[in-house]
């Protein structure tokens, strides 16, 4: 009781921060839907009995077992740190609900202690919490891992400690983060979700900058049992992993066995599923799903077609200009070029009319700015950057031109050919050159057959206003390096919308990701006005508060033209092997592959 006086009287006086109770959860917004005595997310199956195998597939290939550092980025084994099959090997302090907007709850960490300002956050490590070795998770193994990361892994795990004036050890168990003045207010979500745990004593820091195909020692569900790099790798579960019956863990891994099976192309893989050498097929063609379905094992009941619908934006698909190039500086330009491109042909003539236009980053959602004029917070919000906001968009008028599909429409042209005058080109001789005499050219880089299609497509329409466009269509080890240094022109990249945005727009779309080779920024923006409304997006404490910058933020991006936007379907299409079960709800972020089971090992 004295030490608790005494704690108050200088918590109040300034000396430093005020205590906090010890709670289960942390929510970005408001609180966690989940009660402190939760057994268990109410989107698995608790009761599941776990045992047999999965068999995943993917394109592409891997040369290392490292997933934190910028050598083997994009070439990583699938499985090691992974949102999609799940975190395997290694894990981080808390852990993200499926079936709320941004909501944490304890993982390595059993409780969480934070300040109202969200000034500083301690995290209280489970004393259960082990490593495949059997040694325990500890304080030092946190300190050790931020600095580690910060000293020799690639970015966004070498910013963490941008933002924390210290680190310090509370106690045998507890790990408390002081910010500085960097730190926003999801800043202590993503230290407590985005960053993975090492075990310390099992690393040599001399060379972990380097890719390396040995098995590591890490505090999650599976060990690595067997690797052929490029082809397979094989986990089996850990007999002794600590944290099997922690509520956040319950109805998870639930395979015995878990192989990752790599494939040069789609095709492949899809042929490779036909014959049950892989288990699942998540299916993102239309086409594809409604007649590639017909073989024998469909119609024998062993393979089985489940669609999803989970309650997301759509996010955005689409041909992103890279501004860093000087021919796609002017916003004119790009308006220009975009509008060239006929949805509706594509559409009707490549996908049976099965997709819809996006138009917004967040369409679909309440966060979107589509046929919403922008309310007195957002206008407050926007300030002197309205300027930069295209009148329809600021008003909710705003529509991508609908063409009649002939894949010539001459009305919708010809406001193409107005935009791109305005950015300083005009047709001579059926070419589109600018002053000089240089014709408005570029190249565009593929990666697969449907994305070769859909840029023939639109190559067709440009040469009709005198633009020449190549398509280039490589590999994937290509692809992947060629766009981890933005060494493109224009590429086709998709951008996932959750419902609640934050720090990871700056890695997309902020200045200071700009220039850093293995960011997201693949259009290379660097505006002000874009890292503003980023910050006010991660600044603000209200639902209302929220939801309105991120419209306005929605509406700078449209109105930038950084991109060609494509379309998406509203659903999840999984094909799989009848011997796969999943639960019966189905959480705010879709299917998630880590919940299923096999149901032979009933």
């Amino acid at each position: 009781m004295r030490r608790f006086a005494i704690a108050l009287f200088f918590a109040l006086a300034g000396g430093f921060p005020a205590l906090a109770a010890p709670v289960h959860g942390i929510a970005m917004h408001g609180t966690p839907a989940l009660p402190a005595n939760y057994t268990s997310f109410p989107y698995v199956n608790p009761n599941v009995k776990k045992g047999g195998g999965i068999t995943y597939g993917v394109v592409g290939t891997f040369d290392s077992l490292n997933a934190f550092i910028l050598k083997s980025m994009r070439t990583t084994a699938r499985g090691i740190w992974d949102p999609g099959f799940g975190n395997l090997i290694y894990e981080s302090l808390m852990t993200r609900s499926s079936d709320e907007p941004f909501t944490l709850y304890g993982l390595l960490a059993e409780s969480v202690e934070m300040d109202d300002q969200r000034k500083w956050i301690q995290f209280n490590l489970n004393p259960k919490a082990k490593w495949s070795d059997g040694q325990p998770v500890t304080p030092d193994d946190v300190i050790f891992s931020f600095e580690l990361l910060r000293d020799k892994g690639r970015i966004p795990f070498s910013t963490r400690l941008d933002a924390v004036e210290k680190m310090e050890k509370v106690g045998d168990h507890g790990i408390r983060f002081t910010f500085n003045d960097k730190a926003d207010r999801e800043f202590p979500l993503i230290l407590a979700y985005g960053t993975p745990i090492l075990p310390k004593h099992a690393i040599d820091p001399a060379t972990f900058d380097q890719t390396s195909l040995k098995p590591p020692v890490g505090s999650g569900p599976y060990r690595v049992k067997s690797v052929s790099p490029g082809e397979r790798i094989v986990y089996e579960r850990d007999p002794n992993y600590w944290g099997k019956d922690i509520p956040s863990k319950v109805g998870f891994d639930n395979y015995d066995r878990i192989t990752i099976e790599y494939f040069l192309q789609d095709n492949s893989l899809f042929e490779a599923f036909k014959k049950g050498e892989v288990a699942i097929y998540p299916d993102g063609s239309p086409t594809h799903w409604a007649t590639a379905y017909d073989f024998p094992a469909v119609r024998n009941g062993d393979v089985v077609k489940d669609t999803f619908t989970p309650k997301l934006p759509t996010g955005m698909l689409g041909f992103v200009f890279n501004t860093r190039r000087p021919i796609f500086k002017d916003g004119n330009v790009r308006a220009g070029l975009a509008l060239a491109f006929d949805f509706e042909w594509a559409n009707r003539n490549l996908f049976e009319n099965a997709y819809t236009r996006t138009q917004s980053f967040w369409q679909n959602s309440d966060l979107s700015s589509l046929g919403r004029p922008a309310d007195v917070r957002e206008l407050a919000l926007l300030s002197k950057m309205k300027a930069n906001v295209e009148p329809d968009v600021l008003d909710g008028s705003y529509r991508v031109p609908t063409t009649d599909a002939s894949g010539a429409d001459r009305k919708v042209l010809r406001k193409s050919v107005d935009l791109l005058k305005k950015g300083g080109y005009a047709i001579r001789n059926g070419k589109m050159v600018d002053a000089r005499g240089r014709q408005l050219a570029f190249e565009v880089m593929t990666q697969s057959q449907d994305q070769e299609k859909l840029a023939i497509a639109y190559q067709r329409t440009l040469r009709l206003i005198g633009v020449e466009m190549a398509i280039r269509t490589v590999d994937d080890a290509q692809y992947q390096a060629r766009s981890g240094n933005f060494d493109y022109d224009m590429i086709v990249k998709s951008y996932p919308s959750s419902l609640s945005p934050g720090i990871e727009q700056m890695g997309r779309w902020g200045s200071t990701s700009r220039d850093r080779d293995g960011s997201f920024n693949f259009a290379g923006t660097a505006s002000p006005d874009l890292d503003k409304m980023i910050e006010t997006m991660m600044t603000v404490r209200s639902a209302e508060d929220f939801t309105a910058s991120v419209r306005a933020y929605d509406r700078l991006l449209i109105s930038g033209h950084y991109l060609v936007p494509l379309y998406h379907v509203a659903d999840q299409w999984v094909a799989q092997r009848s011997y796969i079960g999943y639960p019966e709800k189905l959480p705010l972020y879709g299917y998630q592959l880590n919940t299923w089971w096999d149901k032979r090992a009933q």
